[in-house]
């Protein structure tokens, strides 16, 4: 990694950071280049759905996310 060029990035306000991560992963996914999930996180995804298949009516409604989530944040 070009740590000149990170070092660069450090010096961005977060919003400037948040800015050029944004752009980055545009182009990534523009390219068609998303790296598939990790060892990890297959198996995270494969945990949660076998714990949904397991109990498939523990779920909570989206408007009720939604409304939690709206809430949280004082709208």
């Amino acid at each position: 990694m070009n740590t000149q060029l990170l070092e660069q990035v450090r010096q961005l306000s977060v919003n400037e950071q948040l800015e050029l991560l944004e752009v980055l992963w545009t182009g990534i996914e523009e390219r068609n280049a998303i790296p598939p999930p990790s060892t990890a996180q297959q198996d995270e995804l494969a945990r949660r759905l076998a714990d949904h298949l397991a109990h498939p009516d523990d779920v909570v409604p989206w408007s009720e996310v939604r409304a939690t989530a709206l809430d949280r944040l004082g709208r």
